[in-house]
């Protein structure tokens, strides 16, 4: 090969290379530059920290193949027939990973509706438990019972989400039962000193106390006081047990199942 084509090769062709290589690196840097914009955007839009890290990196992808295909044609090459390859590549690893994809669609939903957040006590896919991380593939919840539980999104999607720490306050909703022989009124004072002498029960909604059923073996009446929902569950085990000993100190009886046999004695001819 002569050096004077060797010279022409290299004016041709090294120009263009310089040139692939300059865009290459101006648009790594302009790659960046656009995923820390998006992490701005979604931080002071409160966007949760996992979806705004997901769009910063899915950005940044799709800027980099942008600047690569940009590289590759400026030196001389075929994008064209690159691009469909990259289609039906990730065509075939789409269907392959279709669960995956699922679970990703449900992961971005989660995160934009936010039915739920770390904290809260939720019952999804069947499940119980306090939220602990939700990613975008997966959220990781934790039973009472100290058990850490991964559910995949779209379980939680396709379900109903029942979220407990949606709100500040929560109605505790208690039934006691009393003998047809005990005076009702008195059961029901009994019932409102217990709310307004404990400090967690609220006096706004005001405390529904009421007979709501007159039963097989006895009166029964429904005990709804309004809590912070922090203090839900220790006020429920508590109030409980100051119903039974505040019932006991006033001759309050709390019926059980009986059964009445009467015997007849067949008279002697």
């Amino acid at each position: 090969m002569s050096i004077q084509l060797i010279s022409e090769y290299a004016t041709t062709y090294g120009l263009k290379i310089i040139l692939a290589i300059v865009i290459f690196f101006v648009g790594k840097i302009a790659a960046k530059w656009l995923k820390r914009l998006i992490g701005k955007l979604t931080a002071r839009g409160n966007v949760d920290q996992t979806l705004s890290n997901f769009l910063g990196d899915l950005t940044y992808i799709l800027a980099m193949i942008i600047v690569i295909i940009i590289a590759l044609n400026n030196l001389g090459v075929k994008t064209t027939s690159l691009i469909a390859v990259l289609g039906a590549a990730t065509l075939a690893i789409g269907l392959s990973l279709q669960s995956n994809l699922a679970n990703l669609g449900s992961g971005i939903l989660l995160l934009f509706n936010r039915p739920f957040k770390v904290g809260d006590y939720v019952e999804a896919a069947g499940i119980g438990g306090t939220i602990e991380k939700v990613s975008l593939f997966q959220t990781e919840m934790v039973t009472p019972d100290n058990k850490k539980i991964f559910i995949p999104n779209s379980s939680i999607t396709s379900s109903s989400i029942t979220n407990y720490g949606a709100y500040d306050t929560r109605r505790l909703d208690l039934t006691v039962e009393i003998d047809y022989q005990d005076d009702v009124e008195k059961t029901k004072q009994i019932l409102k000193e217990l709310a307004d002498s404990d400090s967690r029960v609220l006096s706004e909604p005001e405390p529904q106390i009421e007979v709501t059923e007159l039963g097989a073996n006895g009166i029964i009446l429904i005990f709804r006081p309004w809590v912070k929902s922090s203090d839900y569950w220790p006020l429920k085990f508590n109030m409980l047990a100051q119903i039974n000993e505040a019932f006991k100190k006033n001759g309050i009886s709390i019926p059980y199942p009986q059964m009445d046999v009467h015997v007849k004695h067949k008279e002697e001819v």
